[in-house]
């Protein structure tokens, strides 16, 4: 996927909190509401709670502390390094104790700022390797995986940012385009496709100037399950462009079944035979070889071809002879906690001009060298204090699915993405053999979903909004195009704090919406959810999908689950009033319910009302709202072109404008919005309640007491 851009808007503006809640703030009374007086409103900052590695992750508000956190062991060797030309000269010792420093450096960090660095931790020695080896940045390095760059980062003078990770000002939470990054680090899978595009213009350039850089793309062995890492493998090896892919098998596979398959494992005959592989004599022989059976003729070439295939075959793991097949030259298994076994392959790798495209299977291991007491439990991102974490929207919407699934047998699920959230966990126990996890397939995810309900079934497909864009073209005509009836969950919808714009979904309002057989919901909170879902199950004659932020749930007072199901296209007013309406859609209502807080205290009538629906709209609640009032403000958490589009077309031509209603829309901004607390991605967007009382008394000419509400 395309990487996300790294320009921060300047503009800071301040808002007022409480509380750290990202919607409303707590004890908020709403005499008009049908909630307590004591609701308490608590989407709180993030902290993920993903047991498996995962870049998809679920996030809720509880904190945790390591013991000793502020203490860290000295860091001699890394405290020097300031970009890659210092590891140059260090020796294989030095090199190892590097290592080991970055290692404690990521764990002091992650317990500082609760970023997930195990992905990285696997990658230490690996890094350090490639660092030692290759120029960067003439070299161009390409990552896969955003989750796998920290030691990347520290090496390549971004240490005192990596120490921010989560603020607006650190570290960007995905690796961004820069001097040792070429090209962004993003949902995985990109980098050998974009290392070879780059490298076709690259090579050019590199031959006109007589400059002789690499291009190495490094990937994991998680993204080896997209199709486009095996569309740009079968293209390099056509093309046959030098280039290094080094594969980064850490032996996790999202397919329990695959868990249990022999692993490549590592011992001083496969260190031998990798060595070999990788040196310059016997690739010289090799080639050699080929001249000389080519020159034979009568089949020669393809009969030594075959020997050769099968001899490299039975020495390398299961698997191996695939990438021979797409045209990559194999090399592996390799050690990759091993400094000297990486460094003496690579260096080998890196010698030759002439290779063609080459790949290196380096075996690592997450927890490497990690204790096995608390800073496993970080790692897992366990709770380390014994405490359960807070109840997600995820939670709700498994609680609900689980009960309609025990009262109608047709109901299956189909997740995409990268890693499983915990919650889902409890929905595989339940649905077993009705329950299907397929990784990072969400093409296949979608078309298999529309398979499923042809078959008689009731599909479930569950895909965080990123990834969801992945799928698009299947969504449009596997199943919009032949309204089959699937139903999107569409999870971390909007924005997704510390995992930035690549993991945000802004999109999916404006993509899903302009569908013509498409049913668009979003809830207000976990209640409207679980209504949602039971919603879902009953629709069996046309695509449906509804989305959900990613976070703790909007009330604490959980309601036991009812099935209850929702009028189609049928919002509804939570608050009256007479001054302004507030039409929100999805997670923002509640921010809109906050804003009606505010303004109630300056002798303001606000009526709030629910929109429910982006498609279809509710039609009279609309009319009635712009009859009854003045102005129209529409608010919704997604980009430019969704709901407030949708609310603007029908008010257009159902000639209200002309009646003199004032509307105005709240959305993303048009651009995009990079890691930092929710609070602090909210108010930069303009999206907090603060800001929507402010929108509201600008249009009523209180100008002043509008720009008291952003001091």
């Amino acid at each position: 996927m395309a990487s996300a851009s790294c320009r921060q808007n300047p503009l800071r503006i301040s808002a007022d909190f409480s509380d750290n809640s990202r919607l409303l703030s707590p004890k908020s009374n709403f005499s008009s509401v049908n909630f307590p007086s004591n609701v308490e409103f608590s989407r709180l900052s993030f902290a993920p709670t993903l047991a498996s590695t995962s870049t998809s992750k679920e996030y809720c508000g509880d904190v945790r502390c390591l013991p000793n956190a502020d203490e860290k062991g000295p860091t001699p060797i890394l405290d020097m390094i300031e970009s890659p030309m210092h590891l140059k000269n260090l020796t294989s010792k030095e090199l190892r104790q590097l290592a080991d420093e970055i290692q404690s450096e990521l764990l002091h960090t992650m317990s500082k700022t609760q970023k997930p660095f195990k992905a990285s931790l696997s990658v230490v020695e690996l890094t350090v390797a490639i660092h030692h080896v290759f120029n960067s940045p003439v070299d161009k390095i390409l990552w896969d995986m955003e989750d796998q760059t920290y030691p990347h980062k520290l090496l390549t003078g971004r240490r005192d940012l990596v120490r921010n990770a989560k603020t607006l000002d650190g570290l960007m939470s995905y690796t961004c385009r820069s001097t040792f990054d070429p090209f962004g680090a993003g949902h995985g899978c990109s980098s050998i496709s974009s290392g070879l595009v780059l490298y076709l213009g690259m090579a050019v350039a590199r031959d006109i100037k007589g400059k002789k850089d690499r291009i190495v793309s490094v990937i994991s062995n998680e993204t080896t399950m997209a199709g486009q890492v095996y569309e740009a493998m079968s293209n390099a090896g056509y093309l046959d462009s030098n280039m290094v892919v080094i594969l980064n098998d850490c032996h996790h596979s999202s397919q329990t079944k695959l868990e249990h398959v022999p692993k490549a494992s590592i011992n001083a005959v496969s260190s031998t035979l990798s060595k070999l592989q990788s040196s310059k004599i016997f690739r010289k022989f090799r080639e050699l070889a080929k001249v000389l059976t080519k020159k034979i003729g009568g089949g020669m070439h393809e009969w030594a071809a075959k020997i050769d295939e099968y001899a490299r075959g039975m020495m390398g793991p299961t698997g191996s002879t695939l990438f021979e097949e797409l045209g990559l030259y194999y090399i592996g298994p390799v050690d990759g906690h091993s400094i000297e076994d990486l460094v003496c392959v690579l260096r080998e790798v890196a010698s030759l001009n002439s290779m063609g495209p080459v790949l290196v299977h380096v075996i690592t291991n997450e927890h490497h060298k990690v204790e096995e007491d608390y800073h496993t439990s970080l790692l897992n991102n366990e709770p380390l204090n014994g405490n359960s974490r807070p109840q997600t929207y995820s939670d709700h919407f498994v609680e609900a699915l689980i009960t309609e699934s025990r009262k109608d047998e047709d109901i299956v699920v189909v997740h995409a993405g990268m890693g499983m959230e915990p919650s889902f966990q409890l929905l595989k126990d339940n649905l077993t053999d009705k329950f299907f996890h397929v990784g990072m397939a969400e093409q296949h995810a979608v078309t298999f979903s529309a398979g499923l309900a042809c078959g008689g079934l009731k599909p479930f497909c569950i895909i965080p909004s990123a990834f969801l864009q992945r799928a698009y073209d299947q969504v449009v005509h596997d199943v919009d195009r032949q309204k089959i009836p699937v139903r999107f969950a569409i999870t971390s919808a909007g924005l997704v704090g510390s995992d930035g714009a690549t993991h945000s979904g802004p999109f999916d309002i404006t993509f899903m919406s302009c569908l013509p057989n498409m049913i668009v919901m979003s809830p207000s909170d976990e209640t409207e959810l679980a209504r949602m879902v039971n919603t879902a199950v009953n629709i069996n004659d046309r695509p449906v999908c509804f989305r959900y932020p990613r976070g703790a749930v909007a009330l604490t007072n959980h309601k036991p689950y009812v099935g209850e199901s929702i009028e189609i296209g049928r919002g509804r007013v939570l608050v009256e009033g007479k001054d302004i309406a507030f039409l929100g859609f999805g997670s923002m209502v509640q921010n809109c319910l906050r804003a009606h807080n505010l303004l109630s205290k300056l002798g303001i009538e606000v009526t709030v009302a629910d929109a429910r629906f982006c498609k279809p709209l509710d039609i009279k609640l609309i009319r009635m709202l712009c009859k009854n009032h003045r102005f129209l403000i529409t608010v919704e958490e997604g980009s430019v072109g969704g709901f407030g589009a949708h609310v603007a077309r029908f008010i257009s031509l159902d000639g209200l404008l002309d009646a003199g209603i004032k509307w105005r829309p709240i959305t993303l901004p048009d651009n995009y919005i990079e890691g930092a607390l929710p609070q602090e991605q909210l108010a930069l967007a303009g999206l907090t309640g603060n800001h929507i009382a402010a929108t509201a008394l600008n249009l009523l000419g209180r100008t002043r007491e509008a720009l008291l509400l952003m001091c």
